[in-house]
């Protein structure tokens, strides 16, 4: 939960600030500046960089409002972003009308003066200035200044151009809020050298607006105290900030090494699965191989190619991308290859919202391809979490040669918190599958290990073992047949394969007690405030409130049955429509409560206990 009010001459628990200006002003930049000194300045953070679909909208117009919001504290771990803000930089007038419903009241407002003209005024919907508002000016902080002109001024000697300069007003913003909340100027610095070390003007430009927007914090008598945040108390070891398809990406790279296998990535541009592209991109000294195919079906294409040959074909997409995969998807079920695709979800249907978050793909996974074709499908619920998960995903699909469904969200994807990186050595190694033989030595590509329905893999080219692969239905020995008895063999085979991985699930924590009068049950990224909103309660004295958070979607962990058993309501919250809630209520005939949300938006932990409490009184 956030804090009343924001004192500015106090030490705080946690704040939360938010970055808000044109599609154009580099607010996801100095959003994501301001999270790397944090987690430098031994804080733990939890971002959430919101951004307009267009490429550019109109500049100054409401659709092209972009935001980068940071939640840093002491607590040891911050699960969410903040329901609201304590502090606001409002880069122009759109920013404000979009963002100001967050801030909190006697929270901070630092607006930049210098482009609240009557244009501009005119483009955010304000019939007047709203800085001249006396009851804006009695509900909050504000600190108007004239960041556009006080850029100039310091650039005054540059030869960049008047343009160029402009340019550089987000970093005097930042410079200000690092004077206002007690950061280094160090690290960015550093990362400005990195980035403009062969461009010398640009590299000076930025330096000295950055160490203006801090002194000019040093002229203003009213915050003459910094804003300070305690560190938080972390666990020994070495950290870096990490985001959610980085954390896939060296999950991925990680069970690649642990099972002795060559990996290939393959993918097609699409918001917002594009950037773990890029990012495998980047591990070529690993012995990763990305390809982009020319689009989603030969991308999937390329990567169950991989697989057959005895790679590790790994794909990635969002939603509308998952669609076109659904045939070759089908087509590894049939050949039961171990494949991995991930699905880094976006607002739909059809293009939707592809910068903003839902959960509504959960049915598509499980459901979405023709015949009786069942596919393991795990979730990722956090940033750091999706390492654990690349690395699951890539686990079950190698030791039961089977395609597997990753489900990210946009708002996991961009996010970004500390990560405990771990030793490779505490992760275990993945058996992969060997050849198989037959009782009487011949190589039988369909035969299955009794008990787990596994079926062996031979490779091309393996003398011996020449075998037929591919979408028919064939019998044990890779005879293409119609045969109605082996038909429904098979699929009951693959069908007890996937359902037998259940045994390999460990169990199912918990957050608070056992037992009690609410179990909120999330999947996803909805685990965050679910988490936060339990702990929110049990700082109020009810601990009859508890939370789980289900990794595994099919098949589901053995022990939920009994855990759900043991509360008297069940919660769902998803964003969606009740996807996961009709799941669970098919399977287990719980009376389960939905709550729901199809906003764009992540859940806020205030309406997850709202929700909480009018259970317990009913």
């Amino acid at each position: 939960m956030s804090s009343d009010t924001l004192p500015l001459h106090e030490e705080r628990e946690s704040v939360v600030i938010r970055f808000a200006g044109d599609s154009g002003d580099g607010m996801q930049l100095v959003g994501e500046r301001f999270g790397d000194v944090s987690v430098l300045s031994g804080h733990d953070i939890s971002t959430y960089p919101d951004y307009p679909a267009e490429i550019r909208a109109p500049q100054g117009s409401l659709m092209g409002v972009s935001g980068f919001q940071i939640h840093f504290g002491h607590q040891k771990h911050v699960y969410t972003p903040g329901d609201s803000v304590d502090a606001l930089v409002a880069m122009n007038p759109a920013a404000l009308k979009v963002s100001l419903p967050l801030l909190q009241k006697k929270g901070l407002l630092v607006v930049n003066q210098d482009t609240f003209s009557k244009s501009n005024l005119k483009k955010a919907d304000y019939a007047e200035n709203p800085l001249e508002d006396h009851d804006l000016q009695g509900q909050y902080n504000i600190l108007p200044t004239a960041i556009s002109q006080l850029t100039k001024e310091a650039l005054k000697d540059s030869p960049l151009t008047d343009r160029e300069k402009d340019r550089c007003k987000n970093i005097f913003a930042l410079g200000l809020m690092y004077f206002l909340f007690d950061r280094s100027l160090t690290p960015t610095i550093d990362w400005l050298e990195k980035k403009f070390g062969k461009k010398p003007e640009i590299l000076e430009a930025n330096r000295t607006v950055l160490e203006a927007g801090f002194h000019y914090g040093e002229t203003l008598e009213l915050m003459a105290s910094r804003v300070k945040v305690k560190k938080a108390e972390m666990a020994p070891g070495r950290y870096r900030k990490i985001t959610g398809n980085q954390g896939l990406a060296l999950g991925f790279i990680l069970g690649s090494k642990k099972s002795d296998r060559s990996l290939l990535y393959a993918g097609y541009p699409i918001t917002p699965a594009s950037t773990l592209l890029e990012e495998m991109s980047r591990h070529m000294a690993l012995g990763v191989k990305t390809f982009q195919g020319e689009d989603e079906i030969a991308s999937i294409g390329a990567a169950i190619g991989a697989s057959f040959a005895g790679n590790l074909g790994i794909t990635g997409t969002s939603g509308p991308g998952l669609c076109l995969k659904a045939e070759f998807a089908g087509l590894a079920v049939m050949t039961e290859l171990p494949l991995v695709i991930v699905n880094v979800q976006r607002g739909g249907p059809s293009t939707g919202l592809p910068t903003k978050v839902e959960q509504a793909d959960l049915l598509q996974a499980l459901y979405g391809r023709n015949g009786e074709s069942p596919m393991p499908v795990i979730s990722a619920s956090s940033p750091s979490d999706c390492f654990e998960v690349g690395f699951e995903a890539v686990r079950i699909a190698l030791e039961y040669n089977t395609p597997v469904t990753l489900l990210s969200d946009g708002y996991i994807a961009n996010g970004a918190e500390p990560w405990l990186v771990p030793s490779a050595s505490t992760l275990p190694d993945i058996q992969c599958q060997a050849e198989g033989q037959g009782t009487n030595g011949e190589y039988l590509p369909f035969a299955r290990d009794p008990e787990t329905h596994i079926r062996k893999l031979a490779y091309p080219g393996t003398a011996g073992k020449e075998h037929r692969i591919g979408g028919l239905e064939k019998d044990e020995t890779s005879k293409v047949t119609s045969n109605p008895d082996n038909h429904e063999a098979m699929v009951h085979a693959r069908a007890k394969k996937v359902a037998g991985i259940a045994a390999s699930i460990p169990p199912t924590p918990i957050f608070g007690h056992p037992t009690g009068d609410v179990l909120v049950l999330s999947w996803g990224s909805v685990a965050g405030a679910a988490h936060s909103a339990i702990e929110y309660l049990h700082r109020e004295g009810i601990e009859s409130a508890s939370h789980a958070n289900i990794r595994y979607l099919n098949p589901l962990p053995p022990d939920l049955g009994d855990i759900m058993k043991n509360f008297k309501q069940v919660l769902i919250p998803e964003l969606n429509m009740g996807q996961f809630h009709m799941l669970i209520r098919a399977t287990y005939l719980v009376p389960a409560v939905p709550l729901n949300k199809v906003r764009g938006q992540p859940f806020a932990v205030t309406e997850i206990v709202a929700k909480i409490q009018e259970l317990l009184h009913t």
